[in-house]
């Protein structure tokens, strides 16, 4: 058997640990266009903070591949993948082929079209290690950054060059930072404390008109000077190989409980994908490092030829801005129950007797039994919900179902 991976992050990594658990001899071909060993996408920010290195920002350890007996072309980009032949076409001109293949191509940053765009002399996006390194050449103490997004890549990137340069800047046509995972008044809270650390923030506005140096906003009209911008708006599923091929795509490539594609011994993971969420109960992307593997995982299984289900995934996420941390998982729907002091902030969201969704900023402390709740979709008057709610507790669960989590927190 030979199987062909796209790709060399989570999904690509949890395909072959997938692969190995039951196929011991098969061939394994992974094909990437960064030349780098595996490694975490969400530290480089990290890199540039000065908290870690290139070496521990590796995903696995440096004998991964070799332990493993897979094949490695790095370096080198996929432009075709054809389905009927089996067989994928690279940029150097070389061809492969596969009897199972797992696309694990991710996302790539979405850049709106903005007028006067080209003329910017150093324009940068953020999410890859290139990417950390390129911006990092040109940054100096005099440096005045302009990050374009105030989402999670964005406040990241801020976070990492912000003791480098003079000063960032970040712009957002939302109202509030971190729209995407955290409702207005976890935001406020944020947005103050980034604010406190020298975060300057202009929101409810975009970009009207760039010149080599400038800004020019659009609602207000202002004019902002920088030295380095950085384009954070979002990203998008990188689905062009699949959909070039055939494979259903949506928002991103269509895959069922499995991992499959629509194409015959096509499977797909992580970033590019639209799979199930548990809480949402419909398809959805879920660009999530945790969901990535865990699919890539089951699919590397079942191209090995047994059979697992993945339908447990969850929109989650778990970052941490210069010490405070925030949590957030499930959808943020039913019943909201609020705290705050001001600095600390826990929102839980009660729909039909059950857990759905949280936000936490602050003391993120067994937070996972909140998210237990929401995966196992507990029914909240089957435990102590009191307890939980001021204080997440194993002893608000009945004897039986602590023994059911601790036994399955030993067997991971």
């Amino acid at each position: 058997m030979k199987y062909v991976i796209i790709g060399n992050s989570a999904g690509a990594i949890g395909c072959i640990e997938g692969i190995r658990r039951y196929d011991k001899a098969g061939h394994i071909v992974l094909i990437a266009d960064e030349p780098y060993h595996t490694y975490s996408r969400p530290l480089i920010s990290y890199l540039l903070l000065g908290e870690t290195d290139e070496q521990r920002m590796k995903y696995r350890p440096d004998d991964f591949y070799q332990q493993n007996g897979v094949e490695t072309i790095l370096g080198v980009a996929v432009t075709k993948i054809d389905a009927a032949d089996k067989k994928l076409t690279l940029d150097n001109g070389q061809t492969v082929k596969y009897d199972k293949l797992l696309t694990a191509t991710g996302s790539i940053p979405f850049v709106p079209s903005t007028k006067g765009m080209e003329k910017v002399q150093n324009a940068f996006t953020f999410m890859t290690l290139d990417d950390a390194k390129a911006l990092d050449k040109v940054l100096t103490p005099a440096s005045r950054v302009l990050v374009v997004g105030a989402g999670l890549i964005g406040l990241k990137c801020a976070e990492g060059i912000l003791h480098k340069v003079q000063s960032v800047t970040v712009v957002d046509l939302a109202e509030h930072v971190l729209s995407s995972i955290l409702n207005e008044k976890g935001a406020a809270i944020m947005q103050a404390y980034l604010a406190e650390k020298g975060v300057n923030f202009i929101m409810g506005d975009c970009v009207a008109e760039f010149g080599k140096n400038t800004a020019k906003l659009k609602n207000s009209g202002q004019k902002l000077e920088f030295d380095a911008l950085v384009m954070a708006v979002g990203v998008l599923p990188n689905t062009e190989l699949l959909t070039n091929a055939g494979a259903a795509v949506d928002r991103g490539v269509l895959v069922d409980e499995h991992c499959q594609t629509t194409l015959p011994d096509v499977y797909a993971a992580g970033d590019c994908t639209q799979g199930y969420d548990l809480a949402a109960a419909k398809k959805r992307i879920l660009a999530l490092l945790p969901n990535a593997y865990l699919q890539g995982e089951c699919a590397g299984a079942n191209m090995a030829g047994t059979e697992k289900v993945f339908n447990t995934g969850l929109a989650m996420n778990s970052i941490g801005f210069w010490g405070k941390h925030v949590m957030t998982a499930g959808v943020y729907e039913g019943e909201a129950l609020e705290e705050t002091d001001g600095v600390n902030y826990k929102c839980l969201f009660i729909k039909n007797n059950r857990l759905v969704g949280f936000i936490i900023i602050g003391d993120v402390a067994r937070a996972g039994i909140y998210t237990a709740l929401i995966r196992n979709q507990k029914p909240l008057d089957e435990v102590d919900f009191d307890l939980i709610r001021e204080h997440p507790q194993l002893m608000a669960f009945s004897r039986c179902d602590r023994a059911k989590m601790l036994a399955g927190a030993k067997e991971e």
